[in-house]
């Protein structure tokens, strides 16, 4: 009962920072469907003017989704949250003990929910254009070289991402950028990854578009391997890092604008003074 109390309490005091987790990932996740659709369905102009160019249909998309993760780290609900958008990145924030056990929590259930609506909302607008094999919902399938290699990249995307995530906010030079960063990342790993393990770093996205697919298959290795690769590259950071420490779990760096509409109010982290 205490556990389900501190989590209703939780919900009426924080419901705005979990709202726009759901709302980061829902935005990523339809974007990644429009521009995944327009340059993938045979059907598309744009992918008709790029038949047989695979190589540059990926740079356009990742020059796409660099933006989008930027917008969302950048924006002022992006800084009221944090902008996570990720479990993962949700999980490195709360091993560092910048998110409270509830809060986190909540931010995963919020990431899932928002990923899971905005991918059926795909489903119902873009119809059997969504549907194509060629888009197939935008799930994440291993590639070729089979389920292994698939485990085995998701595991070293996602180590080196919260690696850079962590080093740059733990660097005063860095923190600001550090958005920037991971967009760059996501940039390179949408061009030369993706062929491996189409590129997830997300369980709630991947999770979310299978779900729209009802299909789930392989979907183990997006739920496990972005989650142990956060927790190893954590690990090892607060084991070798000493220097500046992180004052919040937020991505674009802790100080507020003038633009946030939540100038005074702290996001949910705040290392609680009583212990959990």
């Amino acid at each position: 009962m205490q556990i389900v109390n501190k989590a209703i309490t939780a919900l009426r005091s924080h419901w705005k920072f979990y709202l726009a987790e759901a709302v980061g990932l829902a935005f990523f996740i339809t974007c990644a469907s429009l521009f995944t659709t327009a340059l993938e369905h045979p059907a598309s102009w744009l992918h008709r003017a790029l038949v047989g160019q695979e190589l540059l249909r990926r740079g356009i998309l990742g020059v796409g989704m660099a933006l989008v993760i930027a917008a969302i780290v950048y924006s002022p609900w992006g800084k009221q949250s944090g902008a996570h958008v990720n479990p993962a990145v949700t999980l490195a924030f709360w091993q560092l003990n910048k998110l409270r056990t509830v809060d986190a929590c909540w931010y995963v259930v919020a990431q899932v929910v928002g990923g899971v609506a905005a991918a059926l909302f795909c489903t119902l607008v873009l119809g059997r254009y969504y549907a194509h094999p060629s888009v197939h919902y935008v799930t994440t399938q291993p590639g070729p070289a089979g389920v292994g290699v698939a485990f085995v990249a998701e595991f070293f995307i996602s180590f080196v991402m919260v690696a850079v995530l962590l080093v740059a906010l733990h660097q005063p030079r860095l923190k600001n950028a550090a958005g920037w960063l991971l967009s760059g990342l996501i940039f390179l790993y949408i061009l030369f990854e993706t062929p491996y393990s189409g590129m997830s770093l997300n369980p709630a996205r991947s999770l979310a578009s299978a779900v729209a697919a009802q299909d789930y298959r392989n979907l183990w290795v997006y739920m496990l391997a972005p989650p142990a690769a956060t927790w190893l590259a954590t690990v090892l950071f607060l084991r070798f890092h000493h220097g500046h420490p992180l004052e919040c779990a937020i991505v674009a760096g802790c100080a507020p604008t003038p633009q946030s509409p939540h100038l005074r109010e702290e996001p949910p982290h705040y290392p609680a003074p009583q212990a959990e």
